[in-house]
């Protein structure tokens, strides 16, 4: 998760988010909404796709980047449950720890 909150940091990367919400889109049509070069753009959404945020398949000559949201909703229920609208709210922090942390 804490390759997601990195990329979720980012403004570039959340508005990227925001744009494949809308729907599928090749790097360059990504790219078009952004006043950066396309190696940029390209660094961001491998971030994005590290983080699992997003999926690349290939169509052709293109490679197609969509929103995963998978990871997006684990963040989302993790944010629910630590203010206390989850569903496990009612448990204490102990029982519903499923990760021990990590020093870096």
């Amino acid at each position: 998760m804490n390759e997601s909150f990195k990329a979720l940091a980012d403004p570039t990367r959340r508005q990227i988010l925001r744009l494949l919400r809308e729907k599928d889109r090749t790097a360059g049509e990504i790219a078009d909404f952004f006043n950066m070069s396309k190696p940029s753009i390209s660094h961001h959404l491998n971030a994005l796709k590290h983080a699992g945020l997003v999926q690349d398949e290939r169509k052709g000559q293109f490679i197609l980047y969509s929103l995963d949201s998978t990871v997006l909703e684990e963040v989302l229920g993790w944010f629910l449950e630590l203010t206390g609208a989850g569903k496990n709210s009612a448990e204490s922090p102990s029982e519903t720890t499923d990760e021990r942390v990590e020093e870096e």
